[in-house]
Formats: C-alpha cells, sequence, structure tokens
C-alpha cells in the first residue's frame, strides 16, 4: 500500500470577520520536497476579489491530475513497446455539471493530447489508440473517480533528418 500526503494551508486574514462570508479563499498546498503551490476556489464557485484567478483552483488541479496519469501512464507503456515519445502535451478540460444525484460534480474530462514521436519503431493510428486505451485502463487517477473521461488529440512521427 502506498500513502501520498499534501498539506493545505489557510487563515484568515485580521481584517476579515468571516461570519459574513467576506473572506479570501487564498490558500497554499505543500507537497514533499518543498514545492508550495498557490490556490484558491475557483472564480466560478466564489466571485473576485474572494478567489484569486491566478491561483490553482480544486477543480483544475483535478482535471490535471487526470491529464498527468493519463499522460505517465501513456509514456510508460510506449516505452514497453519501444516507441520514442519524444513531446506530449494535452489541454485538458473537466466540465462541470449536475451528477446523477443532482450534485455538481467534474461530470466529464476530455483529454487532447499532441503526441510527437520519433526513432525507428513508427505507431500506427491502431497502435496509438491502444496505447490511450491500456493507458486509460492502469491510470490511478482514472481508477479512482466517476468522471467520464474521453481522449481525443493527435499524433505524428518525426524522422531525424
Amino acid at each position: 500500500m502506498s500513502e501520498y500526503q499534501a498539506q493545505v494551508d489557510w487563515r484568515r486574514n485580521n481584517n476579515e470577520s468571516f461570519i459574513d462570508s467576506r473572506y479570501s479563499r487564498a490558500h497554499v498546498w505543500k507537497f514533499d520536497g518543498g514545492v508550495m503551490v498557490p490556490a484558491s476556489s475557483s472564480v466560478h464557485a466564489v466571485p473576485l476579489p474572494y478567489s484569486k484567478p491566478e491561483n490553482v483552483d480544486p477543480e483544475e488541479a483535478f482535471v490535471a491530475a487526470i491529464s498527468s496519469c493519463h499522460l505517465l501512464t501513456f509514456l510508460y507503456l510506449a516505452g514497453k513497446v519501444k516507441f520514442v515519445v519524444d513531446a506530449y502535451s494535452d489541454l485538458a478540460i473537466g466540465q462541470m455539471t449536475r451528477n446523477a444525484k443532482g450534485r455538481l460534480a467534474i461530470t466529464h474530462a476530455r483529454l487532447e493530447p499532441h503526441i510527437v514521436f520519433s526513432g525507428a519503431n513508427i505507431p500506427t493510428d491502431v497502435d496509438v489508440q491502444r496505447l490511450h486505451h491500456r493507458a486509460h485502463e492502469q491510470c490511478y487517477i482514472a481508477n479512482s473517480v466517476l468522471t467520464e473521461i474521453t481522449v481525443g488529440g493527435s499524433w505524428k512521427h518525426v524522422s531525424a533528418v
């Protein structure tokens, strides 16, 4: 069994009464190794000035975690079958809607990775689709959530000159 941690810290500012709901939602995520990420509620959930749009919000982080897990699993699987991946870029988009219970949730995440391969082993469309399918099946995050996850995107192979 593995265990993962994140320290999340928030503190009320002295000039905020709190009970009137007029307080900053800005906080900090701290991860092992010392990485600190400024976080906040989404401006879609809590209006300015109480949210900080420049900070990461939990919904963005959730979508990023899905994309990151898919990326890492895809790279692992591609390497196992000797495909050389030079670049992988994904603009992942999550949609917040009401779920079957009527609650707001990220019900769908769409991954659109654009992948560049090189090397002598040239993948086919079927190979890339199979890698995405297997990556989705093996991604820890995808296996942990109810969110529907779909994968599109594109790929190309570049030859060494």
